[in-house]
């Protein structure tokens, strides 16, 4: 995103995860305010992130969504996997907003996209 007050806005909203965790009223409405930058600048994959997010965290009060895997595990190897905690996994797709013009952040977004539609507790 290249608007300066989202870019700021996302800033807030980094350093809000990392000093505080998940404040839910906080953070939903940080995200409410941060989307129409997304639309404004016709970035529908990132305003369609934003939306889900907040949704996410207004029904579940936190975001249980994990960081997507670069390669998927073969299921006969023995990995465990590491527990994400929620602010690490929604830093992680803050962090990819904030760098959306990378195509590879954009790919990773629409995966976090998914995984938000297709959420079951």
């Amino acid at each position: 995103m290249n608007n300066p007050k989202a870019q700021k806005l996302i800033k807030k909203i980094l350093d809000d995860l990392d000093h505080a965790g998940i404040i839910t009223n906080t953070l939903v409405s940080d995200l409410k305010e941060l989307r129409p930058y997304a639309v404004e600048e016709e970035r529908p994959v990132i305003a369609k992130a934003i939306r889900l997010t907040y949704e996410h965290i207004e029904e579940n009060f936190t975001f249980d969504i994990p960081i997507p895997e670069d390669e998927p595990i073969e299921d006969d190897e023995e990995i465990e996997k590491e527990e994400v905690k929620p602010e690490e996994s929604l830093i992680y797709l803050m962090s990819l907003i904030k760098d959306s013009d990378n195509k590879r952040n954009i790919e990773e977004i629409r995966e976090y996209n998914k995984a938000l539609q297709n959420y079951e507790y």
